[in-house]
């Protein structure tokens, strides 16, 4: 059996170096050479050679060298070679080295005392250690800082032998002693650890007699006052009230580390306000002081732990979380925004809303490079704070319309998407919002941008002036009529293959985009960046209005949009305006503009022809206009309206159930003891002793301090992983942590004979990783032993541990058995946990993803929307697609899923199913991911849990 070692060295297996070599370097004069052989020894020694023949020659030549380095290296080479036979007594010739040691203890260089008493605290055999006892108890009295912090921990490993009290019983009152009169910060801090390690009770008095000088001490012995409190807290609640006084006394400590560590004890001890606010202030001081991005992502993720158990504390800080936006970070100032967001209320609205205009403004120089998708972020959080608080819209919508012809796309459709449900939720500005877009449509260079506030214009142009001049936009933006001549389609049949006359990057791309319903489609400007300067058709290089450039560049998609915008804004104008010849000169040249992009589109000049769809639209379109009566007009003016309404309260609708979902469900048990605030009593305690009181009953009544709730649920994670029958019964309750999983293992001895050696072997396949060396155990006949095993966890993906049980018996030593264990199978499920993202993010992220898993659906279930059901439940992930898409019998279903994993991988699944005419299900699953782990262990768990009642 391997056993435990307190050294790593790297070793290169590839020229192992000659015992002989070594023994004759050792035994020359030259000590580079000898540093050169020890060096050789030790590695081999590490490797598993024992190299017995050594021992002597390094005992002769190498123990009276006066080399530093020679010395060092000789104490490893004893720190790790075998000290004991088989039957756990110390070697005769370890002897040897008891007298060196002593030498080396009394030895005039400090260096030489400090390294050995650092290697005495690394040795086990107290025959060895005995003899030198005195020799260490004076060098806690030696005049160099260096000897005495190591004589402390030399002291504090030969108490803690398995009969260290009997060695050294007075080691306390020595140590406490000298903590006394100690000055050097390091010594103390070794001293402390010695007293707060193995005794407590005069750790605590020290402490608690020098309070008043605690803030004066170094960091190290801060840290270790602040274990023992944590420690002392856990067993003792009545010294509670105490602790916390002392914690935030050190909240005014320079070192950053020990600040934090006070901000993070005092949330964990403590449920007071005042306790709370302080931790929360520390952690916003240390936001702006520190530097290290890593340290500020931390301190986030704290503040984010705070928010969830400590909101309203947690409102009032909401100012200084944001002043983490000053730094360059994205990841940061995202972080910083999502707490922010969550934290808003009446009263800090309208600050907010002010420190996020103020950024927004300062992204417009474009100094960094990520200024487009830090705007963005801020764009997306404005939105949601209109949203929550309408009446801070209309001091922001102007401010963003300045961006909404950004040459960053997704901050552009950020900002009219803003725009769109702004002007439908706030009918007060929808006047001005209409006129300010009308002024700043041209400035428009993104064609899903344009389409999107072509519908804006469609829809909210309701009186005469802004229709005429919605009509007059529309038509200065489009620049002259026809797009080409008949001469330059000639010219153009022959310059076509050659010469691409388009300069959109988005033009012939034709790779499959996934829809708003989940499903594929092939669609031109399926990647779509700002327009570069048009290179447009020869002879109309004067006109160049936004919206004729995107249709030159063959987007005809938007040429459909543009028929039906003002197909509504020609039956608005019949309404509104008296004067029929007003309206029949409008509607001509409406249909002059349609008649004209169906032109350009069944042309040679552009090298794609139109589709199919948007030919259909616009010829419609035609049609409505040539016969605008009956109730059509009435569909087109009013239902699409409707629907956007029907959309915009199913948003909210769902928001509100998730708020809802998120809120803790608190359960207080009947038999639960509550004592009252008022009938308690206050002597000696202090304002933050009594409401550390009050806030942990009013936690007990209300149920927050109930957890593990489903028991029943405990059963599931418990593992057989031996037979009845077999001799040594095993079995395993799993614990799955964010970044390891804990594997507390019983082992029952179920035979008469005493077990020795008894050892639990684990190995694992995937990316889990062993943390601990199994150790050996003696079971004694039908006893039990709990054996805990840690495994890191790196990412998502199902992983397997397996292993075995070895042990010998009493009546024959010689002979080890081995019990094979069943497999552990960690479930991805563990890591996975359902999330939202909005349509666009996903869409971006399935075209960016390069794994995906295709699975074939194979049920028994018969109806679309349980099978979708059974399929959520199975892989615990959220469906993205609300439930008014999914309602109706169509015989078609098409979904979009996700979830996000624990270390931040994203996991997205589209479902595409159809009725067969025998009812049978028939479609595919597919599930796409960054990583191939995620992609490959979910379709595996579709496939095997698919089939439902089956």
């Amino acid at each position: 059996m391997e056993k435990s070692c307190t050294l790593l060295v790297h070793f290169d297996k590839g020229t192992p170096a000659l015992a002989n070599e070594i023994k004759e370097a050792l035994e020359g004069y030259d000590d580079a050479a000898k540093i050169d052989a020890m060096k050789k020894a030790i590695m081999l020694l590490l490797n598993g050679d024992t190299i017995p023949q050594l021992f002597i020659t390094i005992i002769r030549y190498v123990l009276p060298s006066e080399d530093h380095t020679v010395q060092k290296l000789l104490l490893l080479y004893l720190e790790i070679i075998e000290k004991t036979d088989s039957k756990g007594k110390v070697l005769p010739e370890m002897i040897l080295i008891c007298q060196n040691l002593r030498n080396n203890l009394q030895h005039p260089n400090e260096y030489i005392r400090g390294v050995t008493l650092r290697f005495l605290c690394r040795l086990n055999e107290t025959e060895i250690i005995e003899p030198l006892i005195p020799s260490i108890l004076s060098n806690l009295e030696h005049r160099h800082p260096f000897v005495r912090r190591n004589a402390v921990l030399a002291v504090m490993a030969l108490y803690k032998l398995p009969q260290g009290e009997l060695l050294l019983d007075s080691a306390p009152e020595i140590i406490d002693k000298l903590l006394s009169t100690e000055q050097d910060d390091s010594t103390k801090r070794n001293a402390f650890l010695m007293l707060f390690t193995c005794a407590q009770d005069r750790a605590i008095n020290y402490l608690l007699t020098h309070v008043d000088r605690i803030n004066d001490w170094g960091e190290q012995l801060q840290m270790v006052v602040l274990e023992l409190i944590r420690k002392v807290c856990r067993t003792n609640k009545g010294e509670k009230g105490k602790c916390i006084k002392i914690i935030i006394s050190l909240l005014n400590a320079p070192s950053s580390a020990v600040i934090y560590e006070c901000a993070s004890t005092l949330v964990s001890l403590s449920s007071a306000p005042t306790a709370i606010r302080a931790a929360a202030t520390t952690y916003c001081q240390l936001l702006l002081s520190q530097s290290d991005n890593n340290v500020k992502l931390i301190v986030l993720d704290r503040l984010n732990e705070l928010k969830t158990s400590n909101r309203d504390i947690m409102v009032e800080m909401i100012m200084d979380v944001l002043r983490a936006l000053s730094s360059p970070n994205l990841d940061i100032r995202r972080k910083t925004i999502d707490i922010a967001l969550e934290l808003i209320t009446p009263r800090n609205i309208d600050e907010v809303v002010m420190m996020l205009k103020k950024e927004v403004v300062k992204t417009q120089n474009g100094e960094h490079e990520k200024n487009g998708e830090y705007r963005q972020m801020l764009v997306q959080a404005i939105h949601s704070c209109a949203i929550k608080f309408p009446e801070v819209a209309s001091t922001v919508v102007h401010l963003l319309m300045d961006f909404l012809g950004d040459t960053n796309v997704a901050s552009a459709m950020d900002v009219v998407v803003f725009v769109r449900e702004i002007i439908e939720t706030n009918p007060k500005l929808r006047v001005s919002i209409v006129t300010r877009l009308l002024d700043t449509f041209n400035q428009i260079r993104a064609a899903r941008v344009c389409s999107c506030a072509l519908w804006i214009i469609g829809e909210y142009c309701l009186s005469l002036a802004e229709v005429e001049s919605g009509i007059a936009s529309i038509k200065q933006c489009l620049g002259d009529l026809p797009f080409f001549t008949p001469s330059e389609e000639g010219e153009g049949q022959d310059t076509s293959k050659s010469t691409p006359l388009v300069s959109s990057t988005s033009v012939s791309s034709r790779r499959p985009a996934v829809l708003a319903d989940g499903t594929y489609a092939t669609q031109s400007a399926a990647v779509e960046n700002a327009l570069l300067p048009p290179t447009l058709i020869q002879g109309l290089q004067s006109s160049t209005g936004n919206l004729r450039s995107l249709i030159l560049s063959g987007d005809f998609f938007l040429g459909a949009v543009i028929a039906c915008t003002l197909t509504k804004l020609i039956l608005r104008l019949e309404e509104v305006q008296t004067s029929k010849v007003e309206v029949n000169k409008a509607t001509t040249q409406a249909l002059l503009i349609m008649v004209a992009i169906l032109q350009l589109g069944q042309s040679s000049v552009l090298p794609h022809p139109i589709d199919n769809d948007s030919h259909d639209r616009i010829v419609l379109c035609i049609r409505l206009l040539f016969n605008t009566g009956g109730e059509v007009g009435k569909i087109w003016l009013q239902s699409c309206r409707q629907s956007f309404v029907k959309m915009l309260s199913d948003k909210q609708r769902r928001e509100t159930e998730e708020i809802k979902a998120k809120a803790q469900i608190s359960n207080a048990q009947p038999d639960d003891l509550i004592d009252f605030y008022h009938l308690k009593s206050r002597k000696g305690m202090s304002q933050l002793e009594l409401e550390d009181e009050v806030q942990d009953d009013l936690k007990r009544a209300t149920g927050e301090f109930t957890k593990d709730a489903h028991d029943a649920n405990k059963l599931n994670r418990i593992l057989q992983l031996t037979g009845f029958s077999d001799p040594v019964y095993a079995e395993a309750y799993v614990t799955v942590n964010h970044y390891d999983i804990v594997l507390d293992i019983t082992v029952i001895n179920r035979t008469k004979e005493t077990l020795q050696n008894l050892c639990l072997e684990l190995a694992t396949m995937g990316d889990l990783k062993l943390v601990e060396r199994p150790q050996n155990y003696t079971l004694a006949p039908e006893s039990s032993k709990q054996i805990k095993a840690n495994i890191k966890v790196s990412s998502t993906e199902t992983g397997v541990i397996f292993g075995n049980i070895v042990y010998e018996t009493s009546s024959n030593v010689l002979e080890r058995t081995v019990i094979v264990l069943n497999d552990i199978h960690i479930d991805i499920m563990d890591y996975i946990s359902p999330a939202s993202c909005s349509d666009v993010a996903f869409r971006t992220m399935w075209a960016e993803f390069e794994w995906e898993n295709k699975v074939a659906v194979n049920t028994v279930i018969q109806d679309q929307r349980e099978f979708l059901n059974h399929i959520l439940k199975c892989t615990n992930m959220k469906c993205l697609t609300p439930v008014s898409a999914l309602e109706g019998e169509c015989g078609f279903l098409a979904a979009n899923l996700y979830a996000k994993s624990i270390f931040g991988e994203d996991a997205l699944v589209n479902i595409s199913i159809e009725k067969q005419a025998d009812d049978k299900l028939s479609g595919y699953i597919r599930i796409r991911s960054k990583t191939q782990g995620i992609a490959l262990s979910l379709g595996d768990k579709i496939t095997l849990k698919q089939k439902g009642g089956a």
